[in-house]
């Protein structure tokens, strides 16, 4: 993997959102418990599914497409498509929240779950944190017990169909209790780690967990 968090050349989007870090842009002050409240702070419905992204949609079909797991862990793989496909399947449904403020609720998700992936790759003791990196360079960072957290997947469908290429497919990850920029799209590698390595976002400005409830928009820094 890359030492370099950077991917594709600069969007409005992106530098927009930049600047919305640097601005504290959406920031309301307030916090919430997810067990009392279920949309959190700043955030508001939507019924569709806004396509965000660095300007990028790789064009990855099945047959091409490969995860690599590796890093700290005692059972290194490179999976192609049937072997990702043989893992146990599972149907997950969870709110998306993105840090733009918008959210969705009641999304249904199919695929592996990153807990039975940690079965399969057997993660080292001192493993802490997990990077993730996408096909268009896009990369985030997790610690580890996010990473593993219930009902966190790596989704390839969505409402019963497969995952649309605007939206990550054929495979992105899901952790729907943080910020849908730490569900990295058109997922390709995830490397675990013994120490934290800030990705794209992360080092410009935003925060390194991301937790929607504490308002975790933008680095405390």
């Amino acid at each position: 993997m890359t030492d370099d968090p950077g991917a594709g050349a600069p969007t409005k989007l992106t530098a927009s959102k930049q600047r919305w870090a640097q601005e504290g842009r959406f920031l309301t002050g307030h916090t919430a418990r997810p067990e009392a409240e279920r949309l959190p702070p700043g955030q508001h419905l939507v019924t569709n599914w806004p396509v965000l992204d660095l300007g990028m949609h790789p064009d990855i079909p099945a047959s091409r497409w490969r995860l690599e797991v590796f890093g700290a862990v005692d059972k290194p793989v490179l999976w192609d498509w049937a072997g990702f496909q043989a893992l146990p399947q599972t149907r997950a449904v969870s709110d998306i929240h993105c840090v733009t403020t918008w959210s969705r609720y009641d999304n249904a998700w199919d695929g592996v779950l990153t807990r039975d992936l940690l079965q399969a790759v057997s993660p080292r003791a001192d493993a802490r944190h997990v990077v993730l990196q996408s096909y268009d360079g896009y990369t985030t960072n997790l610690p580890l017990a996010d990473f593993a957290a219930e009902g966190a997947v790596l989704a390839h469908r969505w409402q019963g169909a497969p995952l649309d290429q605007v939206h990550g497919g054929p495979v992105r990850l899901v952790v729907p209790h943080l910020y849908f920029w730490k569900s990295a799209k058109w997922l390709q590698r995830i490397e675990f780690r013994t120490e934290d390595r800030p990705g794209f976002w992360e080092v410009r400005g935003y925060h390194n967990r991301g937790d929607p409830w504490a308002e975790q928009r933008y680095s405390e820094e």
